[in-house]
């Protein structure tokens, strides 16, 4: 189905990251992907299903533009790099606030805006949120939180600023979903199944197959919109 397209995922070693690597080199993209600091899952991954791998923090504005830039023109650009910082704001530190809004929204943005300069007519962007953009059930998760509702008011901007060349924009929300930072097992499972219609945590390979349909030529007319998988957390 991707024959012959270009495929740039930022944060891609690990987890939905490299779930969806291995979707979009399996339908024959040519996968370019990111990592920061898991350099032997990064190196795994590459080995394995043939994507080139990059060193880049994505908290590095000119490192990350630089990386967009040499990759060349995009047809396909995934946003997955992100991190949680949670609990107590009165003793969070700043400084780590300041640098999940970096990579959660600064980051999301400006490489959004540079990979769309060179993408061609009909390309894809896709920014990954979370569930929580919707619902924030649990204390010590309103700065994450903010992060990622701030991912909706992207998308549906920059739909409208790039939709007279026919590139969508949008932004997939995963609810709980079993990954190394997530486990289906962890000791907060129950208390986040306790608020889902389906109990029980999704898989990387869900998001991906999602994510493989909203590249796909029968997503062009999905732009600006929220895309939840979540199993009902935010029912």
């Amino acid at each position: 189905m991707l024959t012959k397209k270009n495929a740039l995922v930022i944060g891609g070693s690990r987890g939905i990251g490299a779930a969806i690597v291995n979707r979009l080199t399996r339908e024959g993209a040519d996968v370019l992907f990111t990592w920061s600091g898991s350099r032997n899952q990064a190196e795994e991954l590459s080995r394995r299903t043939g994507a080139r791998a990059v060193r880049t923090d994505a908290a590095n504005r000119a490192a990350l533009l630089a990386t967009v830039r040499e990759a060349g023109p995009i047809d396909l650009f995934i946003f997955n790099a992100g991190i949680c910082i949670s609990g107590n704001p009165l003793t969070l530190d700043p400084d780590d606030i300041d640098r999940m809004i970096d990579i959660n929204i600064r980051a999301a943005y400006h490489a959004s805006v540079e990979v769309a300069r060179l993408m061609p007519d009909g390309g894809r962007i896709i920014l990954i949120g979370s569930t929580n953009a919707n619902r924030v059930p649990f204390t010590g998760l309103a700065a994450y939180s903010m992060t990622k509702s701030a991912l909706q008011s992207m998308v549906r901007g920059l739909a409208r600023d790039f939709g007279e060349r026919r590139i969508t924009v949008n932004v997939v929300q995963p609810g709980p979903t079993d990954t190394d930072m997530n486990p289906a097992n962890g000791p907060l499972s129950d208390l986040m199944h306790s608020v889902m219609a389906i109990k029980e945590h999704g898989t990387a390979d869900d998001v991906a197959a999602y994510v493989s349909f909203l590249v796909s030529a029968e997503g062009r007319g999905i732009t600006g919109s929220m895309q939840t998988i979540d199993g009902g957390f935010s029912a």
